[in-house]
């Protein structure tokens, strides 16, 4: 459980350096996020060290990086802003118990249902509103105002963006010792002290956001606190709502980032494991006065690029991020924001699918659509909201293409039965498909369903059946069904002698119907 790499001992190296790039990249990731919940910077500097570590040594996926998100930062603002922070660390200790009841009901293995037109959807969503957040690095913010940079300091800063971007790509073809991120932050911050660029750095984005000049990221310790609420059911049913969708987002969030990572390391995450490592991590935030938080694509991508592959990478950066709160604020705060953008946007192209716009005219119109719908929502809405369409979306078309799979071969026997021989499945969605292969008006007396080659697989099914022989019976014709499941039988008993089953040859596969529980 506890064991901190998943490679050689080698990669003790790459996960302590991995990990302290991921802790420069969280600290304005952290900042914004705070400000996006309307909390204080802290609150969301301390949710990213704790979430960060806790979900490091008991999550279910090493290497992945988690902390305070933007997902879950929206959906916080309404309560903080009508009840207070107080409330919201009461929400944030629920939301870590929903989730940890998800790990333990093994509800993390529903993450194997998502389609893959969806995953392509969620990671093509997501590099974009990566994207977008960094673009509010290229503002001034003065007051409540506003603006775009203009002039040198756009020139600067699109200038040490660029040579970010470019040490990143071109380091790792001379040299894999060191992560090329941390190469980057460190060389471009340099070059902007040296030269007194006027270039704003992660403290003029605390200070302009905040509206404080003397505002920094120094702290103690967080220090344990029960939420200073009303332990009532009033309360209760305040934070019930928040707490939901923010434990649907944070699990969802996670479990496809794990998907994602898993898929790029050949390695496979253990889902239920997650959601109580990530409960386990919101519940202590809000003892702890965190805003909680969940799986961070963006820095798991920069953490994997870098090299770290074990749990010690994650706690790396959970433990640095601490530090640079306790005694390095005053140098993290000088790190230029360029610097931590260029490292974004090479996260946002790395994160993209890019092979996916090469799919639009070799896969099918359904999948494309599925892919733009999620992504589209995503950017727009909510990522919790754009899955859950997306599967949506792709179940139906599932239930649609395979409606029109169920068919019939017809012939007569020696004894001048008819015979249908059904192939596919039955099912709420080829009902009444199912209904229009049979002829009642023009079949003979006595009429045999064959379903060797068949199966039911639904109650929709079920009534299908028994709809079918109501409508032989009522002209007086038998009809007789064969290779039923023992499920089906139970619930077909209603019909009496117009049902015949074939004891001996009947196969024993169950019926996903609730009444046969």
């Amino acid at each position: 459980m506890f064991n901190l790499n998943t490679d050689a001992q080698s990669s003790v190296k790459n996960d302590l350096l991995s990990g302290l790039t991921v802790a420069l990249a969280l600290v304005p990731e952290a900042v914004a996020f705070a400000f996006v919940a309307k909390v204080d910077p802290i609150v969301g500097l301390y949710a990213a060290f704790m979430v960060g570590l806790i979900t490091s040594v008991v999550g279910g996926r090493p290497g992945m990086i988690s902390g305070a998100t933007g997902a879950m930062a929206v959906v916080m603002v309404s309560l903080v802003a009508v009840h207070g922070v107080e409330y919201l660390f009461a929400a944030v200790v629920l939301t870590g118990t929903i989730q940890i009841l998800a790990g333990v009901f093994k509800l993390g293995m529903f993450i194997r249902l998502v389609p893959y037109p969806v995953m392509l959807g969620f990671v093509n969503g997501l590099a974009i509103v990566i994207f977008k957040a960094q673009l509010d690095q290229f503002k001034i913010t003065e007051g409540d105002a506003s603006s775009w940079m203009q002039g040198e300091v756009l020139l600067w800063m699109a200038g040490m963006v660029t040579l970010t971007m470019a040490i990143i790509h071109f380091l790792p073809k001379l040299t894999k010792a060191v992560p090329a991120s941390l190469v980057a932050i460190l060389v471009v911050t340099g070059i902007v002290i040296s030269l007194d660029l006027p270039i704003p750095n992660v403290i003029d984005y605390v200070r302009s956001n905040s509206g404080n000049p003397e505002a920094t990221l120094a702290a103690g310790l967080p220090t344990f606190s029960i939420p200073s609420v009303p332990f009532t059911l009033e309360t209760f049913y305040i934070i019930l709502p928040y707490s939901l969708i923010l434990a649907g987002v944070g699990l969802i969030e996670s479990l496809l980032t794990m998907t994602l990572i898993d898929e790029i390391t050949e390695t496979r995450g253990q889902g239920n494991r997650e959601c109580i490592g990530q409960g386990t991590a919101n519940m202590v935030n809000g003892f702890f006065g965190g805003m909680g938080g969940c799986a961070m694509i963006g820095q798991s991508m920069i953490n994997i690029n870098s090299g770290g592959r074990g749990r010690l990478s994650g706690i790396t950066a959970a433990v640095a991020l601490l530090l640079f709160i306790l005694v390095g604020s005053s140098w993290i705060e000088l790190v230029p924001l360029a610097a931590l953008v260029g490292v974004m946007f090479m996260v946002v192209l790395g994160t993209f699918e890019w092979a996916s716009l090469r799919m639009i005219n070799k896969v099918q119109k359904s999948e494309i659509f599925i892919i733009i719908a999620v992504t589209g929502i995503t950017v727009i809405a909510d990522l919790a909201i754009a899955v859950i369409v997306g599967v949506i979306i792709s179940a139906l078309v599932f239930a649609w293409k395979h409606a029109k799979q169920i068919y019939a071969n017809k012939s007569v026997d020696e004894k001048g039965s008819k015979i249908y021989q059904i192939h596919g499945p039955l099912f709420f969605g080829s009902a009444r498909n199912f209904q229009d292969i049979f002829t009642p008006k023009d079949d003979p007396e006595d009429v045999i369903v064959d379903f060797a080659d068949a199966r039911v697989y639904d109650h929709s099914g079920i009534e299908a059946l028994d709809a079918l022989a109501e409508r032989y019976e009522r002209r007086g014709k038998k009809l007789h069904y064969r290779h039923l499941s023992p499920e089906c039988k139970v619930l077909l008993q209603k019909a009496g002698n117009l049902v015949e089953v074939n004891l001996i040859e009947d196969p024993n596969y169950h019926v996903a119907d609730s009444s046969l529980a």
